[in-house]
């Protein structure tokens, strides 16, 4: 029995509006046959994209890592995510203002006959869609979630944000096997990031990161978390953290485009700091929400 798992979803691909369902891809695309490719996921609240020119600039960072022309400029791409935002509005029967959502693009090598080196003069393949957000519970936010912690195996590019993704789906799926909601992961005894979030410490009164470094995915929350600290007058740094620093934190805290910021007050069986969300967290979450009501670029 064939179970079809694709929903009647807008999308986009090579110029072209379809569905999910509709849309096909070659199986000689370097996306599909290597993971020759990067990603952007854009939140969008009420029908506005948020932070979009820092995701932009993310997807520049990171085409020109794969040395891959941007297909489209900033204004192009504004354009096709707004059309994407209207039509995921419409299949549910909403107004575009009426909708939180998640952008989803990605862009590809192309499509060559398989060959590791990377062929020139081919046109890399554009797809995009939208879907709801999967927020965290209320409960998660209230009573903070469980994760484990593991060792950090993945390539040594981890700025870039590649659909080469492998590696943290094997993280994630570490936490997931044992109904916890993210591994935070170790590089050398230090703390590098989630499967699928950055992963921040608080102590002492301050937000502390790791370094923007090429073992780090730069969130969009990155620069956020820091204009939310400077907002309300919470200390700031990026700077190596070892694990003990981790275990031993006061607060610890996962950020992501739709866990937004979230506690974390068990690692490993351990409770963090009291066990429960803290000041910090209520503060820096309270800004987050005031920032999505601001208007934004």
């Amino acid at each position: 029995m064939t179970i079809d798992l694709l929903p009647e979803l807008p999308c986009y691909l090579n110029g072209e509006f379809s569905t999910l369902r509709e849309a096909k891809v070659s199986v000689m695309d370097r996306g599909f046959i290597f993971g020759d490719g990067v990603y952007e996921v854009v939140p969008v609240y009420a029908g506005r994209p948020f932070r979009f020119a820092q995701h932009m600039a993310r997807l520049d960072r990171s085409l020109s890592e794969l040395r891959i022309a941007n297909p489209m400029s900033h204004p192009q791409w504004r354009a096709l995510v707004d059309q994407l935002i209207d039509a995921y509005a419409r299949s549910l029967g909403n107004d575009a203002g009426q909708t939180d959502q998640l952008v989803y693009i990605q862009v590809t090598r192309g499509v060559a006959m398989r060959d590791h080196a990377m062929p020139p003069g081919i046109t890399p393949t554009v797809f995009a869609t939208s879907n709801r957000i999967s927020a965290p519970s209320a409960a998660d936010r209230a009573n903070g979630v469980a994760c484990v912690s593991g060792d950090d195996f993945r390539w040594k590019k981890a700025h870039i944000k590649s659909v080469s993704m492998l590696g943290s789906v094997l993280a994630r799926q570490m936490s997931a096997d044992v109904g916890a909601a993210e591994t935070v992961m170790f590089r050398d005894g230090f703390l590098s990031e989630g499967a699928a979030a950055n992963v921040w410490v608080a102590r002492g009164g301050r937000v502390i990161g790791p370094l923007k470094d090429n073992l780090v995915l730069e969130g969009i929350r990155y620069g956020l978390l820091e204009e939310l600290c400077a907002h309300a007058g919470i200390p700031f740094e990026l700077r190596r953290i070892a694990r003990e620093d981790v275990f031993t934190a006061d607060e610890l805290l996962l950020s992501n485009a739709s866990k937004e910021i979230l506690p974390v007050t068990r690692l490993d069986g351990q409770p963090i700091g009291n066990g429960k969300p803290g000041p910090i967290y209520e503060k820096l979450y309270a800004g987050y929400q005031r920032a999505k009501q601001a208007p934004l670029a």
